[in-house]
Order: structure tokens, then sequence, then C-alpha cells
């Protein structure tokens, strides 16, 4: 099963969630704020991704922008890094869908395409 984590007023995360329905996948919905990506979770999944962390900040974010880590992130240790993106869901890129052996941070159709198979 698909794990799907989502804002929901996020207009590209709304997007992708009526894609995967449409597209027949079976996923659990997970809300990012209510239920933020642990710090050990976030590891894994940058593992599996194989993703530099900084492509799983949500540069375009306010909060991103608020903390000023555009020129931040390159100062900071993978470490640091990891406990940032875990103590807020808004910092996170999303949606992020997560599978057994993939993880994707954003929507592009193509490639969600090729990782589910439809």
């Amino acid at each position: 099963m698909l794990l799907f984590l989502e804002y929901p007023k996020c207009s590209t995360c709304r997007k992708a969630k009526k894609w995967l329905e449409e597209n027949h996948n079976v996923f659990e919905d997970r809300h990012i704020l209510e239920e933020n990506p642990t710090r050990e979770e976030l590891e894994k999944w940058a593992e599996i991704s194989g993703l530099p962390l900084k492509k799983m900040f949500n540069t375009s974010g306010m909060k991103y922008r608020e903390l000023g880590l555009k020129d931040k992130l390159a100062e900071m240790n993978r470490e640091e890094q990891l406990d940032l993106l875990a103590s807020d869901g808004m910092l996170v890129k999303r949606p992020v869908l997560v599978g057994d052996d993939f993880v994707l941070f954003g929507f592009r159709e193509e490639t969600w395409k090729e990782k589910t198979g439809n």
C-alpha cells in the first residue's frame, strides 16, 4: 500500500490525490501537519529516494522563507536538516508518495505513473 502525505489546502496535493484515485491506487492518506513525518521516516525516505536533503524542503513555502533557509541550509549539517524537516510539516516538499521501494517528493505525473505502474 502507498502512503500519501498531503496538505489538503495545497492545490498540487489535491491534483495528486485526484490522480491517485482516478488511477485506482490504494493508499493511506496522511495530513502532513496533523501527523508530521518523523525524523526516522525522513531519514529512511532520504536513503530510499537517493535525494539530497535540500530537495526534500518546500522551498516555495512561507515557513522556508520566514526562516531564511535559502541561505542557512548550506551551513547546516545533515542532522540539523533532518531535525528541522521533522519539526514542521510545512517545511517538507509535498505531496509525498511512499511506496515499498520509492519515495517521491512533489507531483510529477510521469514519474508517479512510472513508479505506481499506472
